[in-house]
């Protein structure tokens, strides 16, 4: 009886353990808090071929494909991430691993690993294919159970198998590029390659091609250069024409090589896939420091300062241009040589500009620009440039003081002006000119100076009279200058009044109309009286 009762409980157990944990692992494959999953790790060279006679890096890609058993999604980088990898290669045959064990840490599903090894591949050693063993030993969490903290860890060694090719046909890298060709320039770019190959090539052209717009092989995206005969080991440079647009910024250009070849046998060949990168120089630049200005409305004046040659390379016969389009400024001298500037160098710069009376003084920005060869003797503009100057009021050229102001009617005077030159500039044949209105005159209304230096006054007289029957005001007098300037220019300034005043007729002088008329009437009298007595 107590038998039976025994097996009774055991079944029983059975049958709860086929019910309950079926349910229990339905429960926890629906719980957010259950995941169970695993890694799978692949290894992978991406550029598997060897020369022979040499050690060789060779980079072993690992990457992660880890999947889920169980459990929410949202927890799946828990059970698929692999844990301090290690990886360790052994290759067969005389091949030779120069690399021992390494790690590469974790290796998640979006975050492969990079493990390099050096591997020898002898001189002797057959073309063909050879296999790399690849063991990868690491620790990853299996499952995990949030609601209880159960966790499972697991370590894991994988051993994969990759195919490396030895192969003895030349092979090529490009080693270095150079160009101090300026952005906004062309110029000339150094490439050197060399021959990683174990065999000697011949006939070698390198092409290369820009992935930028900006970046230009002459006239085009790409160039071949001819190189020559490499044997394996060896280096050579060539030259390529370059051209860098003027709005590229300043960063290196990616390039893609293809070099082109015929083996010892003389069978062509092609080795493609070459990347190499050229940094262009800085664009030339030029900058103004120390500029002055006297420049004024109506009047010629200078634009003078220094140059600066901000580099990065020499300028050679530069020329400072006056480039503004404004209508009230005129270059008396659109542009004046400087010389050559290295960089760093500067050079002082004089340019005489005319503002018309129409324009305004206010601070004005001029457009410049600097001409001038590059290295290759070439001709370039720089035009990212200008100077900033005050312009001064108009002023006038001379400044007239009037010594004597008045005049009688029906009398005549001489009016002395003193004339002042108020410009900054010695003046030459200077011609004074008077003009008068009705009932002013004068019959003397014209004066010379030969030169009047700046701030220098000289005196000019002109004979004035005025009417008997003026009306006593003030009247105006009228002058202008010819002249020269220090440059030789004629000009004629601008019309300046003055005033005199007439006055009434001055009293107790002799009355000429009475004497006159006394003495006609004494001839009168006279000669009735000398014919009445002869008859």
């Amino acid at each position: 009886m107590g038998g039976t009762r025994g097996i009774a409980l055991v079944v029983a157990a059975l049958l709860t353990i086929s019910i309950v944990g079926p349910t229990v692992a339905l429960a926890q494959t629906n719980d957010p808090l259950f995941v169970q999953g695993q890694p799978d790790l692949t290894v992978d060279a991406p550029d598997a071929t060897l020369p022979p006679g040499q050690t060789s890096e060779l980079t072993l890609q690992v990457s992660n494909d880890g999947r889920i058993i169980r459990g929410s999604p949202a927890n799946r980088d828990i059970v698929t991430s692999a844990r301090n990898v290690r990886v360790e290669a052994d290759v067969e045959g005389p091949l030779e691993v120069e690399t021992g064990q390494q790690s590469v840490g974790t290796v998640t599903e979006n975050q492969p690993r990079n493990a390099p090894i050096a591997v020898t591949v002898p001189e002797d050693a057959e073309p063909g294919t050879y296999e790399l063993e690849v063991e990868l030993r690491y620790r990853h969490t299996s499952q995990l159970y949030q609601r209880t903290g159960v966790t499972n860890e697991r370590r894991r060694t994988v051993t994969q198998t990759i195919d490396i090719e030895v192969d003895d046909s030349p092979r090529f890298e490009i080693t270095s590029t150079s160009t101090d060709t300026p952005i906004g320039d062309s110029g000339s770019m150094e490439a050197t390659i060399r021959n990683v190959g174990a065999e000697p090539a011949t006939d070698v052209r390198l092409a290369l091609e820009s992935t930028s717009s900006m970046f230009a092989f002459g006239s085009g995206s790409a160039e071949t250069t001819r190189v020559g005969s490499l044997d394996p080991g060896e280096n050579a440079t060539v030259g390529f024409d370059v051209a860098i647009d003027p709005e590229a910024s300043g960063r290196e250009f990616a390039l893609d090589g293809t070099v082109q070849y015929a083996d010892s046998d003389g069978v062509d060949g092609v080795d493609e896939g070459l990347t190499a990168g050229v940094q262009a120089a800085p664009k030339q630049r030029f900058s103004f420091e120390d500029v002055e200005s006297a420049l004024r409305v109506g009047e010629e004046g200078d634009v003078r300062g220094t140059l600066r040659n901000d580099g990065p390379a020499t300028a050679r016969s530069v020329v400072v241009q006056f480039a503004d389009e404004s209508p009230n400024a005129v270059p008396i001298e659109s542009s004046v040589a400087v010389g050559s500037l290295a960089a760093g160098e500067t050079a002082e710069f004089r340019l005489p500009i005319e503002l018309t009376e129409e324009a305004e003084p206010t601070p004005k920005n001029f457009d410049m620009a600097i001409a001038y060869r590059n290295e290759d003797n070439e001709r370039r503009l720089f035009e990212d440039i200008d100077v900033s100057v005050n312009v001064e009021p108009n002023r006038d050229e001379f400044l007239l003081e009037v010594e004597d102001r008045e005049l009688a009617a029906g009398s005549s005077t001489i009016v002395e002006v003193n004339v002042t030159n108020n410009l900054d500039e010695t003046v030459s044949n200077v011609e004074a000119k008077l003009f008068t209105d009705d009932p002013i005159a004068s019959d003397d209304d014209e004066g010379y100076t030969e030169s009047l230096a700046p701030g220098e006054t000289t005196t000019v007289s002109f004979s004035v009279s005025a009417d008997s029957g003026a009306t006593p005001r003030t009247y105006s007098l009228q002058m202008d200058f010819r002249y020269d300037d220090e440059s030789g220019t004629s000009k004629i300034s601008d019309t300046y009044r003055t005033a005199i005043v007439v006055t009434e007729a001055e009293e107790g002088g002799i009355p000429w109309l009475l004497v006159i008329g006394a003495i006609v009437l004494v001839v009168v009298v006279g000669g009735a009286l000398y014919l009445r007595r002869r008859s």
